[in-house]
């Protein structure tokens, strides 16, 4: 049986042998069968251990050790190990080994690896650095595994045992042991509580087996949001600060305490807020002209060394630098704020809606980003305050992401949309879900006026209105871009997805700078052939230009999780074709009304004299399609690809 010759192997220790051997308990693994998988599966976990141990003189030690078998090319990436360290973590061993199916075995150690940091791009410093070993002879068939320990003090008391992987698992195992007098507390997610048994020594040890994998889906949750795990957290006698969560509230607490004293201001930040509202005559112009400064005049660089990951800098600092990462752009916002009477909180959130949900247990490290929930004085009311959400306690508080330049002050993000976050106050935290805003702020608009020749020609001129995410991504996209002829280059790729052959004869943007309106392109086509000949017959597609169907859904295997949309989204069109001279209109696509519950879909084509009409509206209601209603999602998007191919008949007309 694989569990006790492994847990005989750990207790006898490594079977002696020459240098380069691999350890005994790799050895047990060769003759394991594999777990059931597909021919796509590149690798397969045959064993994985974490063992965490809480020493009496409060140091902690970690090791995990973990063996594969490659089964294609691309599992070729399980031979590569990595291991974080920074001031407050050292690495004490690390070796892989790989044992061939045929030949001698391969071990390297720790002086064959390489080191190089974490990150220092995108705007981003980190203390963190990587040691990268590569195991030789990571072949298909071969088997690799490596032993990794380090020495660790990490700032919360809590472990996350990620035990569910993209490839299959035959065997996990978590062992813990802890000091006299501690304690700990566990919470699984997306798996049935287990119970551990007790091996003796204050260890215990919790073991899974046969662990399928995550089964990677386009625009499903993310991988934290569906893999199974435990969550585990450790408290040590005596009250100690450093413990683990037992509570969101617990968490609020610990984020709390990192941010204390961090948003005094300075006389300049009183000075500059002064500046900045002293032409504002309400409370709504002055957090605007705040807001405005932080989005546009604070640059986004990340300085995360040591705890500076998690804990902001003061307000002072990063006024006078003019940088810092979203915490410190929160922190200098809520201290700008406060100069004008204005309470606010923290709002500490993963970007991925679906990473964290109602059901969640509190973990450290589990969100990525911060911004702000801002308390509306009262009487400040305005039709673009729609991103807020009503709290028992701190009543009516507006989310605001200041290191999102893009998106008005009043509105949110998608994926910051609906998701799930810890509201931070002065004495404890709370997980609260953001909202979401109506569907109308967020897509884009079509209006069109074409004229079709006799020889299948379009001409027209476009006029395409952005609102929300998309205007957002289109000015992202054009930042720095000078030249107008790559400017007009997202319009292309646009009309390549829709018009086989065509030429833009003009082109214009508006509203590139002014983040609270739309923004807009206008342009004019020209696109030879559109229409087709069918003997004495054209056929023309009343949809010119733009596609809302998608084929996520359009797989032989069942969906296994939730379809996440980006955000709520309402797209509408309106094109109007002139019909050439000597035809009408022989026959139009039926009209098209699909309602779910999730989305919604209407077109219709018509006639008014002389030119054919057709609009259509394409709506997202929910952003999250459960697996119960994935045969709906692929009805709804196979009507829309039907209606999108549909043509409607001109022939000649009375001479």
């Amino acid at each position: 049986m694989l569990g006790g010759m492994l847990a005989f192997c750990l207790l006898m220790g490594p079977t002696p042998a020459s240098a380069n051997d691999a350890p005994g308990w790799m050895h047990a693994l060769v003759n394991v069968p594999l777990p059931a998988h597909d021919d796509k599966t590149d690798a397969v976990m045959l064993y994985s251990e974490y063992i965490f141990t809480v020493q009496p003189n409060g140091k902690i030690k970690r090791m995990e050790r973990a063996a594969y078998k490659i089964l294609r090319v691309g599992g070729k990436t399980y031979g590569v190990v990595t291991a974080d360290f920074d001031a407050d973590t050292r690495i004490t061993a690390m070796r892989g080994w790989c044992i061939p199916a045929q030949g001698k075995d391969y071990e390297v150690k720790e002086k064959d690896a390489l080191e190089r940091s974490l990150n220092i791009a995108g705007g981003e410093l980190s203390d963190v650095r990587l040691k990268i070993l590569q195991i030789p002879a990571a072949d298909v068939g071969n088997i690799v595994g490596y032993e990794v320990e380090q020495e660790v003090r990490p700032y919360v008391l809590q472990e996350e045992w990620l035990f569910q992987q993209p490839i299959p698992t035959v065997e996990a195992r978590y062992t813990l042991q802890l000091s006299p007098g501690w304690e700990y507390k566990t919470s699984w997610v997306n798996h049935a509580e287990i119970a551990p048994a007790s091996i003796g020594n204050n260890q215990w040890q919790w073991v899974v087996k046969n662990v399928p994998a995550v089964k990677i889906e386009r625009e499903m949750p993310p991988w934290r949001g569906v893999a199974e795990q435990m969550i585990l957290a450790m408290f040590p006698p005596g009250g100690s600060q450093n413990k683990g969560f037992q509570s969101w509230d617990d968490m609020g607490v610990w984020q709390a305490g990192l941010a204390r004293g961090r948003r005094d201001v300075s006389p300049e930040i009183k000075q500059k807020v002064a500046s900045l509202t002293a032409s504002a005559t309400t409370p709504l112009e002055k957090m605007r002209a705040i807001a405005a400064f932080a989005q546009r005049e604070i640059r986004y660089v990340a300085l995360e060394l040591g705890i500076g990951g998690y804990q902001p800098h003061p307000a002072p600092q990063i006024f006078a630098h003019r940088y810092g990462d979203c915490k410190d752009k929160a922190t200098l916002v809520s201290a700008m704020l406060s100069e004008i009477g204005v309470e606010s909180y923290y709002v500490v959130i993963n970007s991925e809606r679906g990473a964290v949900t109602s059901s969640t247990p509190p973990q450290f490290g589990i969100f990525d980003h911060v911004i702000l929930a801002i308390k509306l004085p009262a009487g400040v009311s305005d039709p673009s305050l729609v991103a807020f959400l009503n709290d028992s306690k701190l009543g009516k508080l507006l989310i605001f992401d200041p290191t999102d330049e893009m998106t008005p002050f009043g509105q949110l993000r998608g994926a910051l949309q609906a998701n799930y976050g810890l509201l931070v106050t002065p004495t404890g935290g709370e997980l609260v879900e953001l909202p979401q805003l109506p569907a109308t702020l967020n897509g884009t608009e079509r209006i069109a006026k074409f004229k079709l020749d006799n020889k299948g020609t379009l001409s027209g001129d476009i006029r395409e209105i952005r609102r929300g995410d998309p205007a957002v991504y289109q000015r992202y996209a054009l930042q720095g871009v000078s030249q107008e002829r790559d400017r007009i280059k997202p319009i292309e790729a646009s009309l390549a997805n829709s018009l086989g052959t065509f030429q833009i004869t003009k082109a214009s943007i508006g509203n590139l700078e002014q983040n609270n309106l739309p923004f807009v392109y206008e342009y004019s086509v020209v696109a030879e052939n559109y229409a087709k000949s069918a003997g004495d017959l054209l056929l023309v597609r009343p949809r010119v230009i733009g596609y809302d169907s998608q084929n996520i859904m359009e797989t032989k295997e069942a969906r296994k999780y939730p379809v996440e949309f980006p955000g709520p989204w309402r797209n509408t069109d309106t094109f109007e074709i002139a019909l050439p001279a000597g035809y009408e209109v022989d026959d139009l696509p039926p009209a098209v009304n699909a309602d779910y519950s999730f989305a919604s879909y209407h077109s219709k084509a018509e006639v008014s004299g002389k030119t054919l009409k057709y609009t259509r509206t394409f709506e997202i209601k929910e952003l999250s399609v459960p697996v119960s209603k994935a045969d709906e999602l692929k009805m709804f998007y196979r009507v829309i690809g039907n209606d999108e191919r549909n043509t409607a008949v001109l022939k000649p007309g009375p001479k």
